[in-house]
């Protein structure tokens, strides 16, 4: 118990972030086990693409007039930062994920079914532009849909 206190009186804020009320990190709060192997990773250009995928579906969701007011008032630099290491750490790419669970992180947002799904198709725009082959994507919002439970309030 000492060891936790101690660790979440040591989390900082990065820089260019709002600090945040501490939490436990941990791999499990990426709300998925990462793929085995590095076919994946591959399919997804490395972390390169993974870094452009996340950027790029940030982009989206704030052009997106169904969901870009979800974003509003909210930290995107950690938002890209979180989704980079979560994306990264789902697909074997040698990433830690150091946000919150799924639920902790969207709480409060008031997010609905609709919401998820516009935000699953700016992803998919997102993987259409890096190349990423169809099977693949497939593969990877099977892993990412089991987190709707955890995000959706109503």
């Amino acid at each position: 118990m000492l060891l936790l206190a101690l660790a979440l009186a040591l989390q900082t804020t990065p820089p260019g972030e709002d600090p945040v009320d501490p939490y436990v990190q941990s791999n499990a709060n990426a709300g998925a086990v990462p793929f085995k192997g590095d076919a994946m990773l591959t399919a997804f250009h490395g972390k390169a693409g993974i870094n452009r995928i996340a950027d790029d579906l940030v982009d989206r969701i704030k052009a997106d007039p169904r969901i870009a007011d979800i974003l509003k008032g909210q930290d995107e630099v950690r938002l890209r930062r979180l989704l980079k290491e979560q994306f990264c750490y789902i697909l074997n790419g040698g990433c830690d994920y150091s946000g919150r669970t799924m639920k902790a992180g969207h709480k409060d947002l008031g997010l609905q079914t609709a919401d998820v799904g516009a935000l699953v198709e700016d992803l998919q725009a997102a993987m259409r532009k890096e190349g990423v082959a169809f099977f693949a994507q497939n593969r990877f919002l099977a892993k990412l849909a089991p987190m709707k439970r955890d995000a959706v309030e109503r």
